[in-house]
């Protein structure tokens, strides 16, 4: 399908509202912004159409972007297969299409490759597989619209049906353990990167190091299964924070360590909180300022904490997916050393 029909078919508008003309095959890929539970979908609005559910079940489930890892090198897929639809709401799926598009103001030929479309289905699946409700589903397309349309058109439409005691078909797209941990790695939802520190934000001075460290209790490893549970498979991922890069804001600045990556400890902590007595060691983890801020100005101190992800599956296969970065920035203001001569 052109890109252009494609981008008019995949419109959302609230409702199923379409204005153009589209080959026979193509009805499918409308999708409406209703009351779909789209659980395990991206953006929570797939490629999926009326009433359909995305079903794979993550735990924890994500509830807000707080959180989410990033990477510079890599992201989910773009599209995949997955299951939808039982066949009692395939058949609702097709009343309601049928009833919406019979009657202009869809082009009679709409509406012909639309009943075309729905007898083909029946063909192949006579009577939507209702002697099958409960033994198996529908499968279909789930697009990100985190991504040009190019991308998620690597997963043409297409529905096809997969019994709970068979092993879904090992085809490009199709969900299996490598995708499911890499939607678990998209549902993955760590702690803010908030910074201790020794000298605090509005009290740093000129020349004195501020200790940086993480509290090492909020940072444990966090583990987030995603499961297709009427197949019984799934994948677990296993975050955990690695090491936090110092950005200063500014040249006028050394870092500690000199490469500004203070890497985890034994012990599971990330620097080292500063304690009386300490005053004149250089911080394990931390930043010395140059030069003052003047005028209400201040330095913005970005901070990376970066986390190492790796995953396995329900039959005990391992493995690493790209590591996620989580980004805090500080704004530190810089005063000079007051000093008194007498």
């Amino acid at each position: 399908m052109p890109v252009t029909g494609a981008r008019r078919a995949l419109a959302v508008a609230g409702a199923l509202v379409l204005a153009f003309s589209l080959p026979s095959h193509a009805w499918a890929d409308l999708r409406d912004g209703g009351d779909s539970d789209t659980s395990g979908d991206s953006d929570g609005d797939g490629d999926i159409g009326a009433g359909a559910q995305v079903r794979i079940r993550f735990t924890p489930e994500a509830t807000s972007p707080e959180g989410a890892l990033t990477s510079s090198v890599w992201r989910p897929p773009a599209c995949y297969y997955a299951p939808l639809r039982t066949p009692e709401e395939m058949e609702a799926y097709w009343a309601d299409m049928l009833a919406q598009f019979h009657t202009p103001p869809w082009p009679p030929e709409d509406v012909q490759s639309i009943r075309d479309s729905h007898e083909r289905f029946l063909e192949e699946y006579p009577d939507y597989n209702l002697e099958q409700q409960g033994d198996g589903a529908f499968w279909g397309v789930v697009r990100n619209d985190d991504y040009p349309l190019e991308e998620q058109l690597k997963c043409e439409y297409r529905t096809f049906w997969v019994d709970f005691e068979d092993p879904p078909p090992v085809e490009p797209f199709v969900v299996d353990t490598q995708v499911l941990a890499e939607l678990a790695w998209e549902q993955t939802r760590v702690p803010d990167t908030e910074l201790s520190l020794n000298p605090d934000v509005g009290e740093q001075k000129v020349n004195l190091p501020m200790w940086v460290w993480l509290d090492g209790a909020r940072f444990a490893p966090v583990t987030v299964r995603a499961e297709l549970p009427d197949y019984g498979i799934w994948s677990e991922t296993t975050a955990t924070p690695v090491s936090l890069r110092l950005e200063p804001g500014t040249e006028d600045a050394v870092l500690y360590p000199s490469d500004g990556v203070c890497e985890i400890g034994s012990d599971g902590r990330i620097g080292e909180p500063y304690t009386a007595g300490r005053a004149g060691e250089d911080p394990p983890c931390g930043v010395r300022y140059l030069r003052a801020t003047h005028d209400g100005g201040s330095y913005p101190l970005q901070a990376t904490l970066t986390w190492e992800v790796t995953w396995q599956d329900y039959t005990g296969n391992t493995g690493d997916l790209p590591d996620g970065n989580v980004d805090d920035t500080v704004e530190v203001t810089v005063q000079e050393i007051q000093t008194i001569v007498r």
